[in-house]
C-alpha cells in the first residue's frame, strides 16, 4: 500500500482524501458566494477564483451551477438535522427534550444567517431546487419523525396535550427563529430593535421556548 506508506512517512493524509477535501473547499466557496449573491447573482467563475480551482474542475465535481447550489442547500439542511440528532432527545424527559430542541433551533438560525438567506431565496424561486433534491426531503423527514415520537412520548407521560401535529409544531418552532434572522435588518430599521444584541437574543430565546412549552402543555 504505497499511498499509506507515503502518508505515514510524510505525515500527510492519504491521497484518496484529496478529492473530498477539494469538494469541501468548493462547497465552502459556493456557500460564501451564494450566501452573498443568491442563486441568480452567484457566479461559478467567482467561486473558482475563491478556491483557485478551474470552472472545469467545479463542473467535474458538481456538474454545473444548479447542482452546486443544490449541494450547498443539502449541506445547510444537513447541518441542522445533524445538530438535532446529536441532542439524543430520547434520553430526556419530554418537556426537557422539547426545550433543548427549541433552544438549538434558535441558536442554529442565529449562528447561520446564510442558511436563512438561502432558504428565503429558494422560496422566492418556488422551492424548485429543494423539490428536486431527494437528499433534502429525506434529511428533513427526520425532524418530523423525531417530533412525532417526542409528541407520542409526551402524551403518554401526560406532559403534552393530545392532538399535537408534528409538522405544525416544527413550523411553530422554526417560524420565530427564522423570522427574527430573516427580518433583522428591517426590524432594526423600523423598530430600532437589534435582534443580534446579546440581551435581545437572550430574551427572544426565552420567549420562543416558553411559547412552545405553553402550546404543548396539557
Amino acid at each position: 500500500m504505497p499511498a499509506a506508506r507515503d502518508a505515514a512517512a510524510t505525515g500527510r493524509p492519504p491521497r484518496r482524501r484529496a478529492p473530498e477535501r477539494t469538494r469541501q473547499e468548493i462547497l465552502d466557496a459556493a456557500l460564501a458566494e451564494f450566501g452573498e449573491k443568491g442563486y441568480a447573482g452567484g457566479r461559478v467563475d467567482r467561486i473558482a477564483a475563491r478556491t483557485r480551482k478551474t470552472k472545469r474542475m467545479i463542473y467535474y465535481y458538481f456538474g454545473g451551477k444548479e447542482r452546486l447550489y443544490a449541494a450547498v442547500l443539502e449541506r445547510l439542511y444537513g447541518a441542522m438535522r445533524d445538530a438535532e440528532a446529536a441532542l439524543d432527545l430520547d434520553s430526556l424527559p419530554p418537556a426537557e427534550a422539547l426545550r433543548r430542541l427549541v433552544a438549538l433551533t434558535f441558536d442554529h438560525h442565529a449562528a447561520h444567517p446564510e442558511f436563512v438567506r438561502l432558504v428565503s431565496v429558494e422560496n422566492i424561486h418556488g422551492g424548485r431546487i429543494v423539490a428536486a433534491s431527494p437528499v433534502i426531503r429525506e434529511r428533513n423527514a427526520a425532524i418530523i419523525e423525531t417530533l412525532a415520537a417526542l409528541i407520542a412520548r409526551g402524551e403518554r407521560a401526560g406532559a403534552f396535550r393530545p392532538g399535537l401535529d408534528a409538522l405544525r409544531l416544527h413550523m411553530l418552532i422554526s417560524s420565530f427563529c427564522f423570522y427574527r434572522v430573516a427580518n433583522r435588518h428591517t426590524l432594526r430599521a423600523i423598530f430600532g430593535r437589534d435582534a443580534e444584541a446579546p440581551a435581545t437574543a437572550a430574551e427572544e430565546r426565552r420567549l420562543i421556548i416558553e411559547a412552545v412549552l405553553r402550546y404543548v402543555a396539557p
